[in-house]
C-alpha cells in the first residue's frame, strides 16, 4: 500500500455532470490540495512530462502540461520532479520495456521524495497485460490511465491524490470528445490540432486500432474555433492530426470531407501554413489532390505511407491498395502539385516476404523517387494478427534487405536535396541554431531545414530567404 498523502480531504459536493464543467470543478480542488502539499513541502510542486511515440501523443501531453500548470504545479527539467508522467506509446514491444526500465530508475526517487507522484497513460495502458504487470511489479506507481479518458486528468490526479492505493482507469473505447480544456503549447508559432481520434484500418502488423479505438471525428466548428483562437494567440502554422486524416468526417452528424474541413480552415485570417498527417493511400481523394492544387496555405509536403511496394504483401497487410493504385496517386499528386516533397514509411522483413517482393519495394522508390523516407525493420508486435503468421524472415534477411533499401533512399534524397539552390523562399522561423547562435534554423513548406543569420527575434515569423548552398539535407541560405 502507498502511504496516503497528507491533505485535508474537500468535501466535494453538487459536481457536475456536464464536460468540461466538471474538469474545471476538479481542476480547483486539485489547486487547493497542491497548494497545501507546497506549503507542507516549503516549496512549489514540479512536474516532468515525457512523451513516448507520436504527434498525437506529443499533442496529448500539452494537455497534460496544460492541466499541470493550472492547478499549480511548476515544469521541472527532468525525473527528479514531484510528479512525473509517461505518456507512453506501444506501436513496438521495445518500447514497452523502455517505460519499464524508467519505473525501475524512478523507484529510487520516489523513496527519497513523500511528495512524489508517478503516473502513467497513452497507448500502452490500453494493453491488459501490461496494467496487470504495473500493478504486481510497480505498485509505487500512483496513476495510471489510457488514451481515452485523458479529459479526465484533473478528476483522476484528485482521486490519486485523495488514495492510498494505485488509481487505475482504463476504458476500452469511447464516443466521447471534450473540449475547451487547457493546453500548454510546447511552440509559440505552431501547434499540432486533432481532427478525430482512433483508427478503423487494422493493419495486420499494427496495434493502433486496439489502443486508440474506433474513428470519431470532432465537428468543423470546434476545430476552426480552436484554430482561430491559436491564431489570435500568435500561431501561423498548424498540423492537423490523425491517424487517417483522410477518413475524416464520416462518423460526423452532418458527414464533410477532409477536402472540405481544409477549405474551411483555408479562410482563417492570419493563418499562414497547414499541414496535415497521416494520410492512407486508399482514402486520398481527388477532391483533396484539386484542394491541394489550389491551395495558397497547405505546404507542398505529402507524407503517404507505402509500407511495401509488393500487391501481394499490401494485401497480407490488409492496406486496402496495391503497387499499382499507389504508383497512379503518385502520378496525380505529382501532375497537380509537381514541386510537392513526398515521404513515406516502408517496413522492410514483413512475415512472409521474399526477394521478389522486396525487389518490388525497391522498384517504387526507385520509381516515385523520395524526397526522404522513414524505414523500419519489421518488429513483431504481440496482439496484432502478423505476429502469429508463419514465414517470420531470419533476421540476417532482413537486416541485409534494410541495409540496402537505406542506401537507395539514401542516394536518391541527396540527389534530389540541391534541387532549390539559389530560389528564394519563405522560410518559417523555428529557433536560434543550436550549433551556432549567429544563425537561426527554419523549414520551408516542403519541410526542408534552412539555416541562415538572424536573431532570436526573428522565431515565428516568416522570412524570404535566398537558399544559397545545399548540405546535402539541409540549406544554408542568406535574407533575401
Amino acid at each position: 500500500m502507498k502511504e496516503k498523502r497528507n491533505i485535508t480531504i474537500i468535501d466535494k459536493k453538487q459536481i457536475p455532470s456536464e464536460e468540461p464543467a466538471r474538469q474545471y470543478y476538479f481542476m480547483d480542488i486539485a489547486k487547493k490540495y497542491v497548494a497545501e502539499l507546497a506549503e507542507q513541502k516549503g516549496a512549489p510542486l514540479t512536474f516532468c512530462v515525457t512523451t513516448f511515440g507520436c504527434q498525437m501523443n506529443a499533442r496529448d501531453s500539452e494537455k497534460l502540461v496544460g492541466i499541470l500548470e493550472q492547478i499549480g504545479y511548476v515544469e521541472a527539467p527532468d525525473e527528479k520532479a514531484d510528479f512525473v508522467i509517461y505518456n507512453t506509446c506501444t506501436v513496438r514491444e521495445n518500447a514497452n520495456n523502455k517505460v519499464y526500465g524508467r519505473l525501475g530508475y524512478l523507484q529510487g526517487f520516489k523513496k527519497k521524495n513523500p511528495y512524489m507522484m508517478i503516473g502513467l497513460c497513452g497507448c500502452m495502458m490500453q494493453e491488459p497485460t501490461v496494467v496487470e504487470k504495473i500493478q504486481n511489479s510497480y505498485r509505487f506507481v500512483d496513476l495510471i490511465f489510457g488514451t481515452h479518458n485523458i479529459y479526465k486528468f484533473a478528476e483522476l490526479i484528485v482521486t490519486a491524490l485523495e488514495s492510498d492505493s494505485m488509481t487505475i482507469d482504463i476504458w476500452k473505447d469511447t464516443d466521447k470528445i471534450v473540449e475547451d480544456l487547457p493546453v500548454e503549447r510546447k511552440y509559440s508559432f505552431k501547434s499540432g490540432v486533432n481532427i478525430m481520434f482512433g483508427c478503423n484500418n487494422f493493419c495486420s502488423y499494427c496495434i493502433v486500432p486496439y489502443v486508440r479505438g474506433r474513428e470519431r471525428s470532432r465537428e468543423p466548428k470546434e476545430i476552426v474555433r480552436e484554430i482561430e483562437h491559436l491564431v489570435q494567440d500568435g500561431v501561423v502554422e498548424v498540423m492537423l492530426l490523425g491517424q487517417n486524416v483522410n477518413s475524416y468526417g464520416r462518423n460526423l452528424e452532418h458527414p464533410m470531407t477532409f477536402a472540405q474541413l481544409l477549405q474551411e480552415i483555408e479562410k482563417i485570417e492570419g493563418l499562414e501554413r497547414i499541414r496535415f498527417m497521416t494520410s492512407h493511400p486508399k482514402d486520398l481523394s481527388d477532391e483533396l489532390i484539386e484542394v491541394m492544387k489550389n491551395s495558397k496555405k497547405i505546404c507542398n509536403h505529402l507524407h503517404l505511407p507505402l509500407q511495401s511496394g509488393s500487391s501481394r504483401i499490401l494485401k497480407i497487410m490488409n492496406r486496402h491498395y496495391d503497387k499499382e493504385h499507389y504508383l497512379e496517386l503518385v502520378d496525380k499528386i505529382r501532375a497537380a502539385v509537381p514541386d510537392i516533397a513526398l515521404t513515406t514509411d516502408i517496413i522492410v522483413g514483413f512475415p512472409g516476404e521474399t526477394e521478389e517482393d522486396f525487389e518490388e519495394t525497391m522498384d517504387v522508390v526507385r520509381r516515385v523517387r523520395y524526397d526522404s523516407a522513414f524505414t523500419f525493420i519489421y518488429s513483431k508486435r504481440t496482439g496484432t494478427p502478423a505476429a502469429t503468421m508463419d514465414d517470420q524472415i531470419p533476421e540476417e534477411v532482413i537486416k541485409e534487405r534494410f541495409d540496402r533499401l537505406l542506401h537507395e533512399v539514401q542516394t536518391i534524397s541527396a540527389e534530389k536535396a540541391g534541387k532549390l539552390t539559389g530560389q528564394t523562399l519563405p522560410v518559417l522561423v523555428e529557433e536560434v541554431n543550436g550549433q551556432d547562435a549567429s544563425l537561426v534554423t527554419g523549414k520551408l513548406t516542403n519541410n526542408s531545414t534552412v539555416h541562415f543569420p538572424g536573431t532570436a527575434d526573428m522565431i515565428g515569423t516568416i522570412q524570404n530567404v535566398v537558399l544559397e548552398e545545399c548540405k546535402g539535407f539541409y540549406y544554408i541560405g542568406r535574407l533575401a
